[in-house]
C-alpha cells in the first residue's frame, strides 16, 4: 500500500512530504493507521544533527492511530484496537522490563537505527530506496508498520490527539517529577525549561503535591503558561531564580530540580545544583551532545550538602503501565492533556510546526492525520 509521510533526508534540512511504499506486517508486526502525533523536540534534535540517526528516515515517535492489520504471531492487539506508539519498545520479558524498568528494555538498542525490530529490514521504501524510522515508530505517516512491542492498547473513548502525548513527552516529563525526583507532599521543586516535557513535569510535581513550583524559562509565553498549568513562580534566568527562590523559602532552597531544556549544558549544572538544598536532588531529562563531556560541578555539594544527580530516560517510566495510567487521569480529569495543546497542525505544515516550537510559540504541537 501506499502512504504519505515526512522525512528527513539529511541533517540541517527540511522535513519533505514523500509518498512511501509500505509493505504488509510480518510475524511479530502490526500495521496502524495513524490519527495523530505529537511534535515532539526529539525530532528537532534529529532534524538539527544533535542526535545523529542512520538517514534518510521518516520520523515522529509520539503516534496514536488504529490497528489495521497484524501478523500471525502477535496476541497482544488485534484489527480495531486503539493504540499509543511507545518511543522505546517495551517486550516485557528481557531483565530490564522483568524488573520493572520498561525504559531500559533491550529491545530500546535498534531505535537509532530505524529498521524494523524483526529482521533489520526495511518495510517503508521509496521507490528503491529503503527509509528508517524514527525511534521504529515513524509516526509522521499516516500509516506505518511496527513492531508489537512499540505499541500499548489503550481505550477506545481517549481521543488520539490527545492519546498521543503520553506516547513520550508526558510520561518523560511526568514521570521525571514522580518517579526520578521522587516528589513528596509540600516539597519545594523548579522546572528548569518549559517546553512539552517541562509543562509535563510541572503537572507531576503538582500531581505529586510540590508546595511550590517555580519554572525557568526565558520565554514569557512559556512562563505564563507554567503558571496556567500550576506553577507558583516563575523567573526567565538561572540567576533570577536563585535569587527567588532564596528570598521565598527563606534560603532553604529546593527539594528537587528537573532540567528540561531543548539541549542542556553541562556548564549549567553547577548553577542548576546552587537551586537545591541539602539533600536536594537534580534530575537531568533533557538531552545532551553525546560529544559533551565536561561538567561544571560544585564536587562539595556532593559531600557537604549530600545532593545527588539522577538521570532520567523516558521519566523512569514503564510504558505499558504509564501510558494507560495516565490516560486514565486524564479521562477523570486529574491530568490536564488539553492545557498542554497550542496548535494543531496538518502532516503537510510539520515544518511550520517545528518553526513555531524554536520560537517558543507553542508548548505543544500536534499533528492529525484526518
Amino acid at each position: 500500500m501506499k502512504t504519505e509521510a515526512a522525512v528527513l533526508w539529511q541533517a540541517g534540512g527540511e522535513w519533505e512530504i514523500e509518498t512511501v511504499e509500505l509493505d504488509r506486517p510480518k510475524e511479530q508486526e502490526v500495521l496502524v493507521r495513524l490519527e495523530a502525533n505529537g511534535l515532539c523536540h526529539s525530532d528537532e534534535h534529529l532534524r538539527s544533527g544533535d542526535m545523529t540517526c542512520e538517514l534518510p528516515m521518516i520520523g515522529g515517535h509520539e503516534g496514536a492511530g488504529v490497528v489495521e492489520e497484524v501478523g500471525r504471531s502477535v496476541t497482544g492487539v488485534q484489527p480495531g484496537d486503539h493504540v499509543v506508539m511507545s518511543w522505546i519498545p517495551s517486550c516485557g520479558t528481557c531483565r530490564p522490563c522483568a524488573s520493572g524498568h520498561q525504559n531500559l528494555c533491550e529491545l530500546g538498542r535498534y531505535i537509532t537505527v530505524g529498521k524494523q525490530i524483526q529482521d533489520q529490514t526495511s518495510r517503508h521504501h521509496i521507490g528503491n530506496q529503503d527509509v528508517n524510522l524514527m525511534a521504529c515508530v515513524g509516526a509522521f505517516s499516516k500509516s506505518t508498520v511496527v513492531h508489537e512491542s512499540s505499541v500499548v492498547k489503550i481505550d477506545e473513548d481517549i481521543p488520539l490527539d490527545r492519546a498521543c502525548l503520553v506516547g513520550c513527552g508526558v510520561v518523560t516529563g511526568w514521570g521525571s517529577a514522580v518517579y526520578a525526583a521522587d516528589i513528596r507532599a509540600a516539597e519545594d521543586v523548579v522546572v528548569i525549561g518549559c517546553g512539552g516535557i517541562g509543562a509535563s513535569a510541572v503537572l507531576g510535581a503538582v500531581d505529586a503535591g510540590a508546595r511550590r513550583v517555580f519554572v525557568v524559562d526565558p520565554v514569557q509565553f512559556k512562563r505564563d503558561e507554567a503558571m496556567r498549568l500550576g506553577a507558583t513562580h516563575v523567573a526567565s534566568d538561572l540567576i533570577e531564580a536563585l535569587e527567588l527562590i532564596r528570598e521565598v523559602t527563606w534560603g532553604r532552597m529546593c527539594a528537587k530540580a528537573i532540567a528540561c531544556m531543548g539541549v542542556g549544558e553541562g556548564a549549567l549544572v553547577a548553577d542548576m545544583m546552587a537551586l537545591l538544598g541539602k539533600n536536594g536532588r537534580l534530575v537531568v531529562t533533557n538531552m545532551h551532545s553525546r560529544h559533551e563531556i565536561d561538567v561544571k560541578l560544585r564536587m562539595a555539594d556532593l559531600t557537604v550538602m549530600q545532593k545527588q544527580i539522577v538521570g532520567a530516560l523516558y521519566g523512569q517510566g514503564n510504558p505499558r503501565a504509564d501510558i494507560p495510567r495516565l490516560l486514565d487521569l486524564y479521562r477523570d480529569g486529574l491530568l490536564d492533556l488539553d492545557a498542554l495543546v497550542t496548535r494543531t497542525y496538518s502532516l503537510e505544515d510539520i515544518n511550520q510546526g517545528y518553526a513555531d516550537m524554536r520560537d517558543g510559540r507553542n508548548i505543544r504541537g500536534i499533528l492529525k492525520y484526518n
